[in-house]
Order: structure tokens, then sequence, then C-alpha cells
């Protein structure tokens, strides 16, 4: 063999290598984001109970206002669906957005929830009702966190696709951008 083909072969070598230690990074950066979404369901699940058991015994005590009882459930059903697409592929920018806007819905039906239990202040000294209360209020910081969790795994994902030469596989390997919460 000649010098020129050692070369050349040595260059081929070193390229073949950096390609799979660059693939297996953002791989490893991508199963990141599948972990931090594990959170984020969790999270969003203890949610859904807890929403549930409070819409529940708010049934028996707010009988005139159902239709705000009934539009939590439908929002909270559509953060739901929206999730259980995302748990399919969780680095799915569409998929993200589509979350983030279900949970837009919810949180301004919420408002109108919390308003109308401001408005019957006398619920609140329920236990059972206070309890339920308590719980739903404890799964905001924990979705939170979840979420950051969640957003930081996509923006280093992002971040390591996007860097050059990186940028040259991520087309090649179909690693598209992650979406973020």
């Amino acid at each position: 063999m000649s010098l020129e083909q050692l070369l050349v072969g040595g260059l081929a070598a070193l390229l073949f290598f950096w390609a799979l230690g660059a693939h297996n990074r953002v791989v490893a950066l991508r199963n990141a984001i599948g972990a931090a979404w594990l959170q984020v369901d969790a999270a969003l699940q203890l949610r859904a109970e807890a929403i549930a058991a409070l819409i529940s015994a708010l049934r028996l005590h707010l009988p005139q206002d159902q239709a705000t009882l009934d539009a939590v459930l439908v929002a909270q059903t559509r953060v739901q669906s929206a999730a259980e697409a995302l748990r399919a592929r969780p680095t799915d920018a569409g998929h993200a957005r589509a979350l983030l806007q279900a949970d837009a819905s919810l949180a301004e039906v919420l408002a109108d929830l919390s308003a109308l239990l401001d408005a019957h202040a006398a619920l609140r000294d329920d236990e059972a009702l206070a309890a339920r209360l308590a719980a739903w209020h404890d799964t905001g910081p924990r979705l939170a966190f979840a979420r950051q969790l969640f957003n930081d795994a996509a923006r280093v994902y992002n971040d390591a696709a996007r860097q050059f030469p990186t940028r040259l596989l991520s087309r090649l390997f179909g690693f598209a951008p992650a979406g973020e919460l």
C-alpha cells in the first residue's frame, strides 16, 4: 500500500468514527428527552387524577355549575389526548405544540374553576374537598419541574443537532428538532 492509500484510508476511518460518535451522541440526547417525558407524563397523570377527583366532589356541592365542571373535564380530555400522541414520539415538535395548546385551554377553564371556588368560599371548609384541592395544587410544582427537565433536554438535543459539523448528519439520520413544553 502506498502512503496516499494509507492516508485516504486513515481519513475515511477518522470520518467514519467521527460520524458514528456524533450519531451516538445525538441519539443519547434524544433518548434523554424520552426519559424526561416520562416525568412529565407521570405529572400529567397525577394532575388528571386530582382534577377528576376534585370535579367528582364538586358535582355534589355545585349542581348549578355543571357546565363549568364539564368544561374542565373536556379540556382535561384534550390534554390527555395530546399527551397520548406525544407519548408515542416525545421528540415530535407538532405533538408538543398540540399539548401546549391543550394545556393552555385547560388553564383557562381551571381559572374559571378557581373563580367559582372563590365565589363559594365555604366549600374550602369541607375537609374532603380541601384534601382534593390540595392534591390538585400540589401537582403544579411537580409538573413545572418535569417540564423544565424536558425543555432542558430538548434544548441540549436541538443545540447538538444544529452544531456544525453534526448538522450535516442531522438530515441524513432524520434528527428533526424537538419541541418544548
